[in-house]
């Protein structure tokens, strides 16, 4: 937990995009604080700013105007080597569309983000271990993705994404490509991850458009309408 208790801070974040003459306002002087340790969910149409604004959570893309804080620290003021580092060891990133690299085993995919961090060899073999079965794949090792289905995809990618042990797990429409039962695995995968029974929880950023599912696992739902706040509700 950082000193003022916020995971992320948004402060007046606006990200604009030209398109000819035409300036695309993605997001619009959003301020917003996410607690350590709290489950937010960005609720939104397509286009309304939702996954550009977790883009820029995750130091993926920077702000034309305002400053975004994780961990009390400014991204804009990061290197590019500084901002890697952040990614690699702070942020764990869950996207709808899997990108695991097809020419690899699970256990690779699953090892890279290790390999990217520099973490020592002899270490990694466990660390990998352990995040694979943390989401029931302990069989599926030297499996390469094709030979996944949807939902394994989806879980190996949330192992990847643990694997460095982030504080913050950014999630983009994780259940988006998977049918609803799978969906539902995911989910409840998800939400044991931000309360486990033992241990540390962590700080859960998800996109949707599911509010059904906003409102089973999220403490809050952030709205977000045209690049800016419209709505919130604090669930629990």
């Amino acid at each position: 937990m950082t000193s003022n208790g916020f995971a992320i801070r948004a402060e007046r974040v606006s990200r604009q995009y030209r398109m000819g003459e035409a300036v695309i306002r993605a997001v619009n002087e959003i301020s917003l604080d996410v607690g350590a340790g709290e489950f937010l969910a960005l609720l939104g149409a397509s286009g309304s700013g939702k996954s550009t604004l977790l883009n820029l959570m995750a130091g993926l893309d920077r702000p034309s105007a305002g400053a975004i804080l994780a961990l009390g620290r400014d991204l804009a003021a990061m290197s590019s080597e500084e901002l890697a580092a952040h990614r690699n060891r702070t942020v764990g990133m869950v996207f709808q569309s899997f990108q695991l690299l097809t020419r690899m085993t699970l256990e690779e995919n699953v090892e890279l983000p290790l390999r990217l961090a520099e973490v020592p060899r002899g270490e990694r073999p466990e660390r990998v271990r352990e995040a694979l079965q943390r989401v029931g794949l302990s069989a599926r090792t030297k499996h390469r993705p094709t030979e996944l289905s949807g939902g394994e995809q989806q879980r190996a990618a949330i192992a990847r994404a643990l694997v460095n042990q982030p504080q913050i797990l950014l999630a983009d429409e994780p259940t988006g490509n998977l049918d609803s039962k799978t969906g539902e695995e995911i989910m409840s995968l998800i939400a044991g991850i931000h309360r486990p029974p033992s241990g540390p929880g962590r700080t859960i950023i998800m996109v949707t458009h599911e509010r059904q599912l906003a409102e089973r696992y999220a403490d809050r739902i952030v709205t977000l309408s045209d690049g800016a706040i419209s709505r919130e509700e604090r669930l629990r």
